[in-house]
């Protein structure tokens, strides 16, 4: 109970704090049109993978349009530099990449027929 209460003062918090900075930089906007304006920039995690057995994650950002490059603008805030990929490997890629370390010393298995080699010794 004391968690939810902390989040909605906080989230109070945050509204006055925006309204305050709409009034000094952009008069007239409220700040429920500035945060409609705001929700169509999406942060996303686009995974692609290689041809290797590793994904590539990058989290992007949209676009903004012009109405909230406006906005952005007139708040003198910008959007951060998009981030650098990050790679992820699969445990099947982590195996592959453990088993280059073992040296192997069969070929595999015994033959069934190994007696029949010219070379074994009955």
């Amino acid at each position: 109970m004391d968690a939810h209460i902390f989040v909605c003062f906080l989230a109070y918090c945050l509204h006055v704090t925006l309204k305050q900075r709409l009034n000094a930089l952009a008069p007239g906007l409220t700040p429920r049109a500035a945060l409609e304006a705001l929700a169509g920039v999406q942060m996303l995690d686009l995974e692609v993978p290689t041809s290797d057995g590793r994904w590539l994650v990058m989290s992007r950002y949209t676009q903004p349009d012009k109405a909230v490059e406006l906005l952005l603008g007139q708040l003198k805030m910008k959007l951060p530099e998009q981030p650098p990929p990050l790679e992820r490997r699969t445990q099947a890629n982590e195996l592959s990449q453990a088993e280059k370390n073992v040296v192997k010393t069969f070929a595999g298995p015994p033959s069934k027929n190994r007696g029949n080699t010219p070379l074994s010794r009955n």
